[in-house]
């Protein structure tokens, strides 16, 4: 998985992880990416963007040199956090399937006199404020393989995320048709069953 970091001027990271992802064909699991430019943030937000840093609903603007929360009425403002946790990906709850990007935080102890300048560690679900969505169904990206999604056979036993438009760099093979609670309640027509998390961990995917 490959991740860029970089460091904010308040010393907080905001680390993005970009074009990961895994699978497997057949009987293996399949999937899991997130993807985004990595840029970093700071630390304490200015009066009146909210308590919590990136709080869900707040605003991120988009830049090559860093990321910043601004009012989402802004002409900075550029993807909106649609979910927000604490902790790490691994550790904490998936975000939402159509999400476009994940923003990874890093803990930052308070430096400020009077110790309101905290940030934990944890992770804002983001979605742009307008297209491209790579989240949604069939656009191939964001951090999750969901219905509607098509992959194709990377070798290996891997299976990677792909437009299924046909317009990206790889031509897709498979469509994830349904997610289901366990691989005996796929359709008998299921060729792949690939790994997409949460309470409907196994995608069913059909030949294109």
């Amino acid at each position: 998985m490959r991740l860029r970091h970089a460091v904010g001027a308040a010393l907080l990271a905001a680390v993005l992880v970009t074009g990961c992802q895994s699978g497997g064909t057949g009987e293996e699991d399949a999937h899991l990416g997130e993807n985004a430019p990595a840029s970093p943030a700071r630390t304490k937000p200015p009066s009146g963007y909210g308590t919590v840093f990136l709080g869900v609903d707040e605003c991120s603007s988009f830049g090559t040199t860093s990321f910043t929360e601004v009012p989402c009425g802004g002409e900075r403002a550029a993807a909106r956090v649609v979910a927000r946790f604490d902790g790490t990906v691994g550790d904490g709850p998936p975000c939402p399937g159509t999400t476009d990007f994940v923003l990874h935080i890093s803990e930052q102890s308070p430096s400020d006199e009077d110790g309101d300048g905290a940030v934990p560690q944890g992770y804002a679900c983001m979605r742009n404020l307008a297209p491209p969505h790579p989240g949604d169904p069939g656009s191939g990206g964001g951090p999750r393989t969901i219905v509607g999604d098509c992959v194709y056979n990377s070798g290996g036993r891997q299976v990677r995320e792909t437009s299924c438009d046909g317009k990206g760099e790889k031509k897709p093979q498979y469509r994830v048709v349904k997610a289901v609670t366990e691989r005996s309640r796929c359709p008998v027509s299921t060729a792949l069953y690939v790994q997409l998390g949460g309470e409907r961990p196994v995608g069913c995917a059909r030949p294109l």
